[in-house]
C-alpha cells in the first residue's frame, strides 16, 4: 500500500476539496431525524468524503493529466500510474465498508456514483465532453442522488420518496446546477484543448452567472416548499441568513467579470467555493443542532 502513496499522488486526491462537497451530507444529516452521531453517520461520512470523493478526484486527474489549475490545486503535479491504482484501492475499500458496516443499499448507491464518475471522466465514454449530457449527469449524481446516498448511509435505510422529500431532492440538484458552471468558468481554454466543451463555455461568462442566479433562485423556491410542507418555515428563514454572504460574493464577482473577463479566474472561483461551502456547511450544522 505504501508503494502506491507519494506526496504528489496524495495531493491529486484533493482530500480538502471534500469541504466543498460536504453541504449535501450535512443537509441530509440535519433532516434525517438522527440526532446522535451514530456509527452509521461516522462511517458513511468517512466513506464518502475520504474514500469516494478523493478517488473520483484522483481518477479525473489521472485521465486528464491537467497542466493548468483544477479544483483545489492551482498547480497540479503530473499524475503517475500509482494514482490510478490507488483510486482502485479506495473504491474497493469504500464498497466493502459500505456493504458490511452500513447496508447493501448504501453500497449500491456508492457503486452507482462511482460508475457515473468514471463514465464522466474516462476516455472511452467521456461524458464530460458533451456539455448538456455531462451537465445533467453531474446535476443528478452530485445533487439528488448524493443526498439520497448520504441519507441511506446516515440512517441505514432508504429515503421515503414523499412530496417533501422530492422537493428537497430537487433543491439538491438545482443547487449543483447553479454551482457547477461557476466551477468551470476559469477552465474554458484548458477544456477546449482537451476536446471538452462545458456548459459554462456554451453559456459564456455573463451567461454562466445569470444561469447560476436562476438555478439558485429555483433552489430557494424548492427549499421554501420543503420547509413549508414539513412545518418548519423558520428553518427556511434561517437558511436565508446564511445565504447572504454567498449572494454578496456572487454579485461582487459578477460585477468584476462584467468589467474584465480575466476576473473569471481560479482565485475567484476558489473564493466563491470557499464562501459557499463555509456558509452552507455552517447553516446545515446549525439546523442539525436546532433539531
Amino acid at each position: 500500500m505504501t508503494q502506491l502513496i507519494d506526496k504528489n499522488t496524495l495531493k491529486l486526491l484533493r482530500v480538502p476539496f471534500s469541504l466543498f462537497l460536504m453541504p449535501l451530507f450535512l443537509l441530509a444529516l440535519s433532516q434525517s431525524g438522527v440526532y446522535i452521531l451514530s456509527v452509521y453517520v461516522l462511517i458513511s461520512f468517512f466513506i464518502i468524503h475520504f474514500l469516494v470523493y478523493p478517488s473520483s478526484n484522483g481518477y479525473n486527474s489521472y485521465i486528464d493529466k491537467d497542466e493548468d489549475s483544477i479544483g483545489g490545486l492551482e498547480k497540479p503535479p503530473m499524475p503517475t500510474k500509482k494514482l490510478y491504482y490507488l483510486t482502485l484501492v479506495l473504491d474497493v475499500l469504500a464498497l466493502l465498508l459500505a456493504y458490511f458496516l452500513v447496508s447493501p443499499l448504501f453500497a449500491l448507491c456508492i457503486l452507482m456514483y462511482m460508475l457515473a464518475s468514471r463514465a464522466y471522466s474516462s476516455k472511452e465514454i467521456r461524458l464530460k465532453k458533451y456539455p448538456y449530457i455531462g451537465f445533467l449527469v453531474v446535476v443528478f449524481f452530485q445533487g439528488a442522488f448524493t443526498y439520497y446516498t448520504c441519507y441511506a448511509g446516515i440512517t441505514g435505510h432508504a429515503l421515503e420518496l414523499n412530496k417533501p422529500a422530492l422537493f428537497l431532492l430537487l433543491a439538491g440538484s438545482f443547487q449543483i446546477a447553479g454551482a457547477y458552471p461557476l466551477t468551470q468558468i476559469y477552465q474554458h481554454q484548458q477544456d477546449l484543448r482537451d476536446g471538452v466543451i462545458t456548459i459554462s463555455y456554451k453559456l459564456g461568462y455573463a451567461g454562466t452567472f445569470i444561469f447560476t442566479g436562476i438555478m439558485f433562485t429555483i433552489t430557494n423556491v424548492c427549499y421554501f416548499i420543503y420547509f413549508n410542507l414539513t412545518g418548519k418555515l423558520n428553518n427556511f428563514y434561517l437558511v436565508q441568513i446564511f445565504f447572504i454572504p454567498i449572494v454578496a460574493y456572487y454579485i461582487y464577482w459578477f460585477v468584476k467579470v462584467l468589467q474584465d473577463t480575466k476576473a473569471a479566474n481560479f482565485k475567484h472561483t476558489m473564493y466563491m467555493n470557499l464562501v459557499a461551502a463555509i456558509c452552507m456547511n455552517s447553516c446545515f450544522l446549525v439546523l442539525y443542532s436546532i433539531n
